[in-house]
């Protein structure tokens, strides 16, 4: 995924009801950028550190500016939740998922009952129904998701099971976007009824694809696959 407009460079002073995080811009300003990060931000959110935010051309939003990274421990942490979907979408348009590199038809956004999938995926024999995860919050070596309770992300895991059970191929992607970790897993202390299901999809048939990429100022592309571990 390539950045359409250049990102503007700043410091974090604070993030607060959510979804505000103010920044000192380069030039000495303060501005007020989106949080489209409704979590906590566990172990991704220091006060002071460098961050890149990009500008708003809607003049409908109250906000000019939404806050894309931030740099932890040296390298940036991409914060922005509504880029996984495309990014998942792309490298499995492209073939740059190993295990996900077999479909010839791939949608965004696609109906069913009464949800909406993230990703369709299809070919002469198969349909996947893939859903995806934002990870950012980092325990050790581990990428852990979530950082807050997840209701929603619940319903998911339960939408494909029930899937797996009517004879699809089911996947979840989990997106992390740092580079400072090495092993997915999920956080059993943060929310443990996500994570215990999250044992029992894979039971179940669900397939778990923790997918590493490199965030920079001028894109996000796919770095590789992370082994993960359910239990630890």
């Amino acid at each position: 995924m390539i950045f359409q407009q250049k990102l503007v460079h700043g410091t974090l002073i604070k993030r607060y009801k959510r979804f505000l995080a103010d920044i000192k811009l380069d030039s000495g300003e303060i501005v007020t950028a989106h949080c489209t990060n409704s979590g906590s931000m566990k172990s991704c959110l220091e006060e002071g550190a460098e961050v890149y935010i990009s500008p708003v051309t809607d003049p409908k939003r109250k906000t000019r500016f939404t806050w894309e990274m931030i740099k932890i421990n040296g390298d940036w942490v991409g914060i922005n939740t509504s880029h996984p979907n495309k990014i998942a979408y792309d490298a499995i348009l492209k073939r740059e998922i190993p295990g996900l590199d077999s479909y010839t038809s791939v949608r965004r956004e696609v109906k069913f009952d009464e949800s909406r999938l993230d990703i369709l995926a299809e070919n002469d024999h198969e349909k996947c129904a893939i859903e995806v995860k934002n990870v950012t919050m980092k325990d050790g070596d581990f990428a852990r998701f979530p950082d807050a309770r997840t209701e929603r992300g619940l319903k998911h895991l339960h939408t494909l099971i029930r899937l797996k059970k009517e004879g699809f191929r089911v996947a979840m992607v989990y997106i992390i976007q740092r580079q400072d970790v090495s092993i997915f897993g999920p956080a059993h202390e943060i929310d443990p009824e996500y994570s215990n299901t999250l044992i029992l999809a894979e039971k179940e048939g669900v397939e778990i694809f923790p997918v590493q990429v490199k965030v920079e100022p001028e894109r996000i592309v796919v770095d590789r696959v992370l082994p993960y571990n359910l239990l630890d």
